[in-house]
């Protein structure tokens, strides 16, 4: 029971299901239905780091140690190419998430 109202506290807070503050239906069904879409994504995440220090940890972690880098992206027509900093303290689970979620 606890991890089920940790988990809806993240998706509270760090995906901001909670601010529906206007007044009109279907921009809050909008952005639930986003925040919804990020729950999902997230999870996937969690999914591909089975075995590492971020396995189960909270949506704010992840997007605070994982989705929030300061990197360089080169696009070429058929790679994409992330410069990561060499300082960055989780750059091997970054590689390991990002190689795992490459479709086959």
């Amino acid at each position: 029971r606890g991890d089920m109202e940790n988990r809806i506290k993240d998706q509270q807070l760090d995906l901001f299901a909670g601010r529906t503050s206007c007044h009109r239906w279907w921009p809050n069904q909008w952005r639930l239905l986003l925040s919804a879409l990020a729950w999902i994504l997230f999870e996937e995440l969690r999914e591909q780091l089975k075995n590492t220090p971020l396995a189960k940890a909270s949506v704010g972690t992840l997007r605070n140690r994982l989705i929030k880098v300061a990197a360089v992206v080169i696009k070429n027509t058929r790679r994409l190419r992330f410069l990561l900093p060499t300082s960055m303290p989780d750059r091997e689970i970054f590689c390991k998430a990002a190689a795992r979620l490459v479709p086959i």
